[in-house]
């Protein structure tokens, strides 16, 4: 969430925007649109196609506003509003996955990097789009697991939920997207 977002509504937020209150809605996209676009892009890789599903994500959101019960946390919400919504747009355009078993998986996920110099500073922005082509690159239950572990930081337990799986085969899909990555990242050395 982003700094100063509350994590549960009050229940007088709740009832602001179970209501329509339009400014309780601004206030609640002003909040958490920019985590939900990052998480969105990272998944996506297009930001024209990420701010469309952020967009999708408030609107759906406003809708299944009286599905969310109050003391419930609102991100592990909004990102299964997040993660359905970009779901569905890939069956509309049934885009093609990619198979799991023809991945690399011997290799671990260690990548060791230090502050970049000015030399590798310039690199830099060449290591973020190959990270970014490689995540893109996973299939995507196990993009979204890694993006939700190690990019938004949530537990396993909240990626569990969000994906609809079991806490072991949350664990399963970020180990295993880790070593994808590792087989697809070799080489690159500065992922700050």
């Amino acid at each position: 969430m982003e700094p100063g977002a509350p994590e549960r509504l009050t229940v007088e937020q709740l009832e602001e925007l179970t209501a329509g209150d339009e400014a309780a809605w601004y206030r609640f996209v002003a909040e958490h649109e920019h985590r939900m676009y990052a998480y969105l892009f990272r998944l996506e890789g297009n930001a024209d196609d990420a701010m469309d599903l952020t967009q999708e994500v408030f609107y759906r959101a406003w809708r299944g506003i009286h599905t969310f019960r109050a003391g419930e946390r609102l991100l592990p919400w909004l990102y299964q509003i997040a993660r359905n919504t970009q779901i569905e747009r890939h069956r509309r355009k049934q885009l093609q996955r990619f198979s799991i078993e023809e991945a690399h998986e011997d290799l671990g996920f260690e990548v060791q990097s230090a502050r970049p110099g000015p030399v590798q500073a310039a690199e830099s922005v060449d290591a973020q789009e190959r990270v970014q082509a490689a995540l893109l690159q996973l299939a995507p239950e196990y993009r979204e697991a890694v993006v939700l572990r190690f990019v938004e930081d949530l537990p396993y337990e909240d990626i569990a939920r969000i994906q609809g799986v079991a806490l072991g085969t949350a664990k399963s899909r970020v180990f295993r997207a880790k070593e994808q990555l590792a087989g697809l990242l070799a080489g690159v050395s500065d992922l700050d």
